[in-house]
């Protein structure tokens, strides 16, 4: 959700600011603002709205100097206004600060420092830690200890980045809990604060993430971390291999256009390395499982939301089908409310794009404190996500910068085969013959990727037909039932066109009512074990007159003689077609939202790490 971005050191900080909040638009934001110390004194700039606006401010009233800080808002508390919009400064004009997350007290403190005299200028939640930064400072501490009293007092999660004009050499950040990440890059004599990778990635590789409370002071020459305790703490900063290029769109009209596109690369970089195809064995050492864990593990749960815990509807089914594994699939926002039965041979297995979900961390917390071993499928290297599991595999999709989720859904459907694959190994439910069969096809789906994405412009002629639709329904039946949930999830996000997915056995059980010539259709019938009855589906469905829109294999025809549009996709072994078969749902949602004049890559009232509940 809200970004940060931070700089000291020679040059100038404004526009490397500016950049990097650019670069963290993809987040979703409805304010932004900046603060830079020049001539010894703290100037903010701040407005409602797209960064646009706040670029037009500063090229109104130039801000100039070598310390600054930077952010976008998505409002919790307050109106998306100037007033509310960050940086929050205090009331001797000493401090100014930035931050992620939610004071969950923050109506005590508030009443707690009115009572004291302050007078607040903002309806937000943040600007109460400001003030009690101030407090702190005004009995003559320096800035790191002024934000250890104040950040003493708050509840909830947050990411934190103050400076103050008493101290012109330092930035302070802190993290508590998981309020998203807070990241410092290292430079040659200049360093950098962000809350995401790609708005510093321009500059530096060389980072250290902060754990849940920790702080870092950070100077120039570099910084010293310690706990919010006080106790120091050594680091080793990570390098990221990210290429900044991977952040712009290229040749592509939106980012969401080009990370569907760069799912060939993304799926090949989630295989490689991973694969052995001439020994027929899969390889994820991150993931730190023996063979007797393996033949230990009772129950796997998969915690996830939204795009994420669809794939893991598909992980469910590979693992069941593959390694023999009961495994659950939980909503992670209602799986820590739910009092979940696990035992020390249970695995909770997380998904997560940004690897800071609030939702799916505060799962993974539930789970750990029942006993249960932490397993993640992460696209960010260093996030909380990651860090506190006992294994991990990272997705390899590089930065996805479209809110709406392409290839993080296609690569940790893929890394769910590979794990099924390596569980049935390791607990030895298939044969040499049957792992090495199984791998092999792995070797396929870049390709079959590939072939699928070659028809975007037979899928744009079908989005013509559709882009004046108000409703939408997707159908589809076992492997390929996430997928319907799936492509009706994208459709919903990015073109605002109310769309509903349904395994299609529950056709009859309610929504065939809905059937008439204004309800398209949208049936994955793809030749696997579930093709009959799909084609089924689509008798029926033109029998109440609906439209009806296919993705079917290649050369099927009679799924052509009935359907009123094709999205057809390549011959493919059927437990790995859902990687497959949710590139046109995909190209479609974005054809049709493009035709509508909508913003594909930022759309409205939604965020691309959701940091708090």
């Amino acid at each position: 959700m809200c970004g940060i971005v931070g700089y000291i050191g020679p040059r100038d900080a404004t526009p490397i600011i500016l950049s990097g909040l650019k670069r963290l638009e993809y987040r979703g934001y409805d304010s932004a603002g900046i603060a830079v110390l020049q001539d010894g004194k703290l100037h903010v700039r701040r407005d409602a709205g797209k960064l646009n606006r706040l670029l037009t401010l500063v090229e109104e009233k130039p801000l100039n100097g070598h310390l600054g800080i930077g952010h976008t808002r998505w409002a919790t508390h307050g109106e998306p206004n100037a007033r509310n919009a960050h940086p929050h400064m205090g009331a001797t004009g000493e401090v100014v600060l930035v931050h992620n997350g939610i004071v969950e007290n923050f109506l005590a403190l508030r009443e707690e420092l009115a009572a004291e005299g302050v007078e607040f200028k903002s309806d937000t939640d943040t600007e109460v830690i400001v003030h009690l930064v101030e407090r702190y400072l005004s009995q003559d501490v320096p800035l790191e200890e002024a934000a250890r009293q104040a950040l003493g007092h708050l509840h909830g999660h947050h990411g934190v980045v103050m400076i103050s004009s008493r101290e012109p050499d330092k930035i302070v950040a802190a993290r508590i809990g998981n309020a998203g990440g807070v990241a410092i890059g290292f430079g040659e004599g200049e360093m950098f604060v962000a809350s995401d990778i790609p708005a510093i990635l321009e500059h530096t590789r060389k980072v250290v993430f902060l754990e849940s409370r920790q702080m870092a002071v950070v100077s120039r020459a570099g910084m010293t971390l310690q706990t919010l305790e006080g106790e120091a703490l050594d680091y080793t900063p990570d390098t990221v291999s990210w290429d900044p290029v991977a952040a712009e769109k290229g040749e592509y009209r939106h980012f969401m256009q080009k990370e569907i596109h760069e799912q060939i690369r993304s799926l090949t970089d989630t295989i490689a390395g991973r694969v052995d195809f001439e020994e027929g064995r899969i390889l994820l050492p991150q993931l730190n499982l023996t063979e007797d864990f393996a033949r230990r593990i009772d129950r796997i749960i998969i915690i996830a939301c939204g795009t994420a815990a669809y794939a893991g509807m598909l992980g469910k089914v590979l693992i069941e089908k593959i390694a023999r594994i009961p495994v659950e699939v939980d909503i992670a926002s209602e799986f820590r409310y739910r009092d979940p039965i696990i035992t020390p041979d249970t695995v909770v297995l997380a998904i997560s794009q940004s690897g800071e979900t609030a939702d799916t961390l505060a799962a993974m917390a539930e789970g750990k404190a029942r006993g249960a071993t932490l397993w993640s499928i992460v696209n960010v290297i260093g996030s909380q996500a990651m860090r506190i599991s006992d294994g991990y595999i990272s997705m390899q999709s590089g930065p996805e910068i479209g809110v709406a989720s392409t290839k993080a859904y296609t690569a940790p459907l893929v890394d769910q085969y590979m794990l099924a694959v390596l569980l049935a190994d390791l607990r030895g439910v298939i044969s040499a013959e049957e792992r090495k069969a199984l791998v092999a096809e792995l070797a396929r789906v870049p390709d079959l990727a590939g072939q699928a994405l070659a028809r975007e412009p037979e899928v744009a002629k079908v989005a013509e037909a559709l882009k004046d639709i108000s409703h939408c329904l997707y159908l589809g039946r076992g492997v390929n039932m996430p997928t319907a949930y799936e492509g009706a999830l994208k459709l919903k996000e990015i073109s605002y066109i109310h769309a509903e997915g349904y395994p299609g056995g529950e056709m009859k059980h309610g929504p065939i009512a809905l059937f008439d010539e204004s309800m398209p259709v949208i049936v994955l019938a793809p030749r696997d074990p579930w093709v009959d009855k799909m084609i089924s589906q689509i008798e029926q469905t033109k029998a109440r007159r609906s439209p009806v829109v296919a993705v079917a294999t290649e050369g099927d025809e009679v799924v052509a003689s009935l359907a009123d549009h094709v999205l057809w996709v390549p011959e493919m072994p059927w437990m790995l077609s859902p990687v497959v078969t949710v590139i046109p749902l995909q190209l479609l949602a974005y054809h049709i939202a493009v035709l509508r004049g909508l913003d594909v890559d930022q759309p409205r009232n939604l965020a691309k790490s959701v940091t708090v509940e």
